[in-house]
């Protein structure tokens, strides 16, 4: 995998000079690789990682699984399309297994991806049946760690 790659996915922010000193480039190497990789949507964007449970405006996400009915002309793309046009999908994975899709769903409450699930998603035709999976807490994200590595486990042993 691309080094460069790599690095940015761990800290966007790296500055030019440092990323041409982890890797043994010119900065204009550097430079001129980053906007290659801008301009052919190898690289879509940059984010921060953000620990939501820490955040007074937080939300709630959940993984919903679709089982569907490929389309005989666009294979799965076409349910990609439509299920990435709602709001509240954040991500959608095709996915080998039991199910076909996993996407990631943002609302505000439990009760929001509850009516969505029912109101929107499982209405589309082709879908055949869905599982939701509340994400109740998250420890890593991206390669992040999430959690307080200063606490202690507080669990005791009952033999």
């Amino acid at each position: 995998m691309d080094k460069l790659l790599n690095l940015l996915c761990t800290n966007s922010q790296f500055s030019v000079a440092e990323l041409s000193a982890m890797l043994g480039e010119p900065e204009d190497y550097i430079k001129a690789q980053i906007k290659e990789y801008e301009a052919k949507g190898i690289i879509k964007g940059y984010q921060a990682v953000v620990n939501w449970e820490d955040v007074e405006d937080s939300y709630v996400e959940a993984l919903i699984e679709l089982k569907v009915t490929p389309k005989k002309e666009t294979g799965f793309d076409e349910m990609a399309q439509m299920c990435m046009a709602f709001d509240e999908v954040e991500s959608v994975y095709l996915m080998a297994g039991v199910y076909d899709f996993a996407l990631i769903v943002r609302g505000e409450t439990m009760q929001d991806i509850a009516m969505f699930v029912a109101k929107k998603l499982s209405t589309i035709d082709g879908v055949l049946s869905t599982g939701t999976h509340f994400i109740m807490r998250r420890y890593k994200d991206r390669g992040m760690n999430l959690t307080d590595t200063d606490s202690k486990d507080e669990r005791s042993l009952i033999l």
